[in-house]
């Protein structure tokens, strides 16, 4: 069985208050695809991923992580499989150093103690950022808070990221090093951003979302370069595709 493989037919969702989220969704991403998220404000791009590891369970149809449903019983075993990373990297950052955030992860899962240090160490080295291990997490800049965040997932051994906005608030060195290193990730991706450069450069397929309905999903530069599409669903057609288009 491949828990690398995530699988949602006829999702839906419902706000607590009734505000319909998700509707009707469904698709299937195979073991080490890159697939981008995209849509406008209140698409449903960050609901959808909060149904990858169970903080949302569906009003109706199903998600599947492998063979393994996810619902309520399932929930600490699809957190084993699906690593998170979310848009505020202060929420994912809160112990007193960079290292014992990376560490807190595998301690919880009562790893010895050689192997939750060299977890550690391959996470941070993994995402350039052995040099922080010491560091505060409140003194680090944004690149290197989303660094940190990132290796904190990596020290779980997850199959699949699932990533929200992870370029928001990076200035271009932070940008563009963030892309180097999730170029770099074997895992299967699912990255859910309104920087349609990056999802361009790092994801070969993405799903559009509009009004929490799946509104493509296909080649990603195929549905970037439909304009019309894209403005439907409120967005534009990235500048990089606009320069090449012919005038």
């Amino acid at each position: 069985m491949s828990h690398h493989i995530v699988e949602a037919q006829d999702l839906e969702y419902a706000y607590p208050d009734g505000t319909p989220a998700l509707r009707g969704i469904s698709f299937r991403i195979g073991h080490g695809e890159s697939v981008g998220v995209v849509g406008g404000n209140g698409a449903g791009k960050s609901t959808l991923l909060w149904h990858l590891n169970a903080c949302l369970l569906p009003s109706k149809g199903t998600v599947r992580i492998g063979e393994t449903p996810v619902n309520r019983s399932t929930a600490a075993e699809i957190r084993r499989y699906v690593g998170s990373i979310f848009q505020d990297a202060d929420d994912q950052l809160f112990m007193p150093t960079v290292g014992e955030d990376v560490a807190f992860g595998p301690r919880n899962m009562r790893l010895p103690p050689d192997e939750v240090e060299a977890r550690v160490r391959r996470a941070l080295e993994s995402v350039k950022a052995s040099h922080l291990i010491a560091r505060p997490p409140h003194r680090l800049s944004g690149g290197e808070k989303r660094a940190a965040a990132i290796a904190s997932v990596l020290a779980m051994s997850p199959d699949i990221l699932a990533m929200d906005e992870p370029t928001s608030g990076l200035d271009p060195r932070g940008r563009r090093a963030l892309i180097g290193i999730l170029k770099g990730f074997a895992h299967t991706k699912i990255i859910a951003s309104h920087d349609l450069e990056m999802i361009l450069e790092l994801c070969p397929r993405t799903l559009l979302l509009h009004e929490g309905r799946l509104a493509a999903d296909g080649e990603t530069r195929a549905i970037l370069s439909d304009a019309a599409t894209l403005e439907a669903c409120g967005l534009e057609v990235p500048l990089s595709i606009r320069l090449r288009s012919p005038a």
